[in-house]
């Protein structure tokens, strides 16, 4: 059983910055890709930036130069610094890791952190 744990949502007032982090537990053996999805009412669910494991980082149009994933094997988390935020970065934001875990490749996601700009 393999859990992902969000933090670091909250209200940030437009042009802020915040830090999403998530780690992952429970009985893993190595993680492959991490990333960051957000989803908004009425929306499907988007991807914002993915980390490989040993590829250049990859983002949505409509966060790059703003957003920075990175990822810390050792530690089993991937975080998402949000810089220059909008109103339109309002969402819930969903970590998303490929686990390899007793044998098994699974996706995981975690349970969100919402995240709300606004003045």
């Amino acid at each position: 059983q393999v859990q992902l744990v969000e933090s670091g949502g909250s209200l940030v007032q437009p042009g802020g910055s915040l830090r999403l982090s998530c780690a992952a537990s429970g009985s893993i053996f190595s993680i492959g890709p991490m990333a960051w999805y957000r989803q908004t009412p009425g929306k499907q669910r988007e991807l914002v930036a993915k980390m490989p494991v040993s590829l250049m980082p990859e983002y949505a149009d409509f966060v790059k130069g703003r957003f920075a994933i990175s990822r810390d094997d050792a530690k089993k988390t991937v975080s998402l610094q949000m810089n220059s935020v909008t109103p339109e970065d309002t969402a819930v934001y969903y970590c998303n890791m490929i686990v390899m875990g007793g044998g098994v490749l699974r996706e995981y996601w975690g349970q969100g952190t919402q995240v709300t700009v606004s003045s």
